[in-house]
């Protein structure tokens, strides 16, 4: 179990906190939610075959491709729009 919990907060450091000083407490628990939100909901995962681990919906076949972002742009997510 160790070794997940050091490779998520290599994934942590490395996409989110390595772009940011955070200024205090409250910002860095802001950057780590809105990190944990995108990494459970929004991100695919290959060792799950390039899907969700908590998908909201099922995915929509046809339609516009939109972007979402978080943390200033520096998460995105693609998806169709329903």
């Amino acid at each position: 179990m160790n070794a997940h919990i050091e490779r998520w907060v290599k994934s942590l450091k490395v996409e989110c906190l390595d772009h940011f000083i955070p200024v205090g407490g409250k910002h860095l628990d802001y950057l780590i939610d809105e990190y944990v939100e995108h990494y459970h909901h929004e991100r695919p995962h290959q060792g799950l075959g390039n899907k969700l681990i908590m998908p909201t919906s099922p995915p929509a076949v046809a339609g516009k491709i939109c972007c979402d972002t978080r943390l200033g742009g520096l998460l995105r997510h693609y998806h169709r729009a329903a």
